[in-house]
C-alpha cells in the first residue's frame, strides 16, 4: 500500500513528501511490515541512537495496531532508518506504558543500507513482530486493525504520511477511530 499525505495539513503543504511503500504479512509466526522509502535530503533525519528513544523525531515508519486481545488499547511501533524502535502499548496518547527490553529484543528488524540518489535518500525496513507481545500463541483467526505511516517531526522538512485518512485539522497518528483492517 502507498502512504499519502493529508493535503488538508498544513505541515504537508507546499513541500516535495516522501515516496512510501509499505505491506503488511504473516511470515512463519510473525506479523511482517516491509516499509521502502524515498525521500527528500530535507526530510531526512538520524539522530535517535537507542530503542525506546524519541523517534517520531527522525525518518521513522510507524505500525499501529489495536491490541487483538483487548481493543480498547492500541499498540505503536515507531521504527527509525537505523532500525532503533520506540515500542508502547495503551488506551490513549497520554497513557501509554513502553515496552520491556525483552520484549523489544524479541521484535526483528532488517534494515536495508540508506543509499542516496539524486537528491532523494532511499532506504528500508522490515519488522516482524512475534505473537508473545500481544500474549498470543499465533495469529491464527485473527483479524488486524490500524494503520501505518511515515514522519520525521524534527527534519529540517517535517511530513506525515499514512496508509488510511484521518480526519483531523492537524498530524495525529494516535487515533484509533481511524483504525482499518490491515490483515
Amino acid at each position: 500500500m502507498l502512504l499519502k499525505p493529508n493535503l488538508s495539513w498544513e505541515k504537508n503543504q507546499g513541500i516535495t513528501l516522501p515516496v512510501v511503500q509499505a505491506t503488511a504479512t504473516i511470515e512463519g509466526n510473525n506479523l511482517r511490515f516491509d516499509f521502502t522509502v524515498e525521500e527528500p535530503l530535507d526530510c531526512f533525519r538520524s539522530e535517535v541512537k537507542c530503542d525506546n528513544g524519541n523517534s517520531w523525531e527522525d525518518s521513522c515508519v510507524e505500525v499501529f495496531l489495536e491490541n487483538p486481545t483487548n481493543p480498547r488499547e492500541y499498540y505503536n511501533f515507531e521504527i527509525t532508518s537505523r532500525g532503533f524502535i520506540l515500542a508502547a502499548v495503551g488506551e490513549c496518547r497520554e497513557c501509554r506504558a513502553k515496552l520491556g527490553e525483552a520484549a523489544l529484543a524479541s521484535i526483528i528488524r532488517k534494515k536495508e543500507l540508506a543509499s542516496i540518489a539524486g537528491d532523494l535518500i532511499c532506504w528500508g525496513i522490515a519488522v516482524l513482530i512475534p505473537p508473545s507481545i500481544f500474549g498470543l500463541e499465533n495469529f491464527d483467526g485473527i483479524t488486524l486493525k490500524g494503520n501505518l505511516y511515515k514522519c520525521g517531526d524534527k527534519a529540517k522538512t517535517p511530513h506525515y504520511l499514512s496508509a488510511f485518512p484521518i480526519n483531523t485539522e492537524k498530524p495525529d497518528f494516535h487515533r484509533p477511530e481511524f483504525f482499518q483492517k490491515i490483515l
